[in-house]
């Protein structure tokens, strides 16, 4: 049998393959593969000369706070959710506030989330002066538990702010029937979630507004921060526009105090281009994240839930095992990135201690903190990448 080559490339000797599921394992001599977390230059390659004019175009006509362009991808963004308004701001962090602020949420109020978000999720809330209630997650999807919602509902409830969370959107007729039934607000936390669809509906499309991030690392990421609200509330959308613009709707006339929020001509430009190259994008994710499954699904692992009703967008690929720990530093020591989202739960991080949450009262987030892991998953990543990461994957549980 002939050697792998050098610089080492794909070795697979029939005898090595099996054919049942299309699983692929290595050769014992291959050993490393160059591979990135996030391959954001590989992005930029693919649509170089889109991206450069685009950039050009700003810069020549010195448009770079909001502007023609972002004029531009508001109004595409806000097509691509079904939505009859977008507004572009400077981070999904501030989406999420001015959306509450917007909505009148403040001292005294209470809004429900997920107990399993990012940091900037309960942040928002307690910017308002608002009181984030947090639920327990359902351990097979890793969204809001539903079955626990009606329970944290109190006489101070406003909103039900739902998290997308790595780009699996929560059941949203169950909770907006539920929201009905009790005269509540739903913001969808859509920063994870860029092209997710319910039955067929896009996200961003089902509450009173939804929360969108750019940051670079997002299935839809800015050159930089960005963010923005869809809604298909006319008037709200106004409010949030006055909210960002130092409380301003006219130049220098200001009716509020607001927040200076808004998003930089650069960045609507780079957005309006990558926006039609997002569909594209997720369907490779989706194809990253069907190898992964094939080539992992005989192993001690807990893997996402798939199901016909949602499709998936798959901002991360994220498995479970209690050998946690021991499988990132294994993967570390063959070159293969891996990250944990996230491993301290927002009511266990020192900022947010005042709640008085306790140790256990979270038990599914708390017990899958210790269980998670990110795979590398992004459109540019190849076959022969993810079954290189599967095969170290498999070496470690000694298939």
């Amino acid at each position: 049998m002939a050697a792998c080559p050098e610089p080492p490339l794909l070795c697979l000797p029939s005898n090595r393959l099996t054919s049942s599921r299309s699983r692929v394992i290595f050769h014992p001599k291959f050993k490393f593969m160059q591979i990135k977390f996030l391959d954001l230059k590989a992005q930029y390659d693919s649509i170089r000369s889109e991206i450069d004019a685009a950039i050009a175009e700003t810069i020549a006509s010195s448009s770079f706070i909001l502007g023609p362009r972002v004029l531009s991808f508001e109004k595409n963004f806000a097509a691509y959710c079904d939505s009859a308004e977008a507004v572009a701001l400077n981070s999904g962090t501030s989406a999420l506030h001015l959306i509450l602020r917007a909505l009148g949420v403040g001292q005294g109020d209470e809004v429900i989330t997920a107990a399993n978000t990012f940091i900037a999720t309960v942040a928002s809330i307690v910017y308002t002066g608002a009181r984030p209630v947090l639920v327990d997650i359902d351990p097979h999807t890793r969204n809001i538990d539903l079955d626990k919602l009606s329970a944290a509902i109190s006489p101070h409830t406003k909103v039900i702010m739902p998290v997308h969370l790595y780009g699996r959107m929560v059941d949203m007729e169950r909770l907006i029937s539920l929201a009905i039934k009790h005269s509540l607000w739903v913001v969808e936390d859509a920063c994870q979630a860029h092209g997710a669809k319910f039955r067929g509906k896009p996200v961003g499309s089902f509450g009173i507004a939804a929360a969108f991030s750019f940051y670079p690392g997002k299935n839809l990421g800015a050159y930089g921060e960005g963010g923005a609200v869809t809604t298909s509330d006319k008037e709200l959308a106004r409010r949030i526009r006055i909210l960002r613009d130092h409380g301003s709707e006219k130049k220098y006339y200001h009716d509020m105090i607001g927040y200076n929020a808004r998003m930089e001509g650069l960045q609507g430009a780079i957005l309006d281009v990558k926006l039609r190259h997002l569909d594209k994008w997720n369907q490779e994710r989706n194809r990253v994240a069907s190898r992964y499954r094939v080539n992992l699904s005989s192993l001690p692992l807990g893997l996402p839930l798939e199901s016909s009703e949602y499709y998936q967008v798959y901002h991360q690929f994220v498995i479970e095992t209690d050998r946690r720990d021991e499988l990132q530093k294994y993967l570390a020591e063959a070159d293969i990135p891996t990250m944990i989202h996230y491993p301290v739960p927002v009511h266990k991080q020192r900022a947010f201690i005042e709640t008085g949450i306790k140790t256990g009262a979270l038990p599914v987030t708390e017990y899958l903190a210790n269980r998670i892991l990110s795979l590398p998953i992004y459109p540019e990543l190849t076959d022969q990448q993810v079954d290189y990461i599967s095969s170290r994957i498999r070496e470690f549980f000694g298939q």
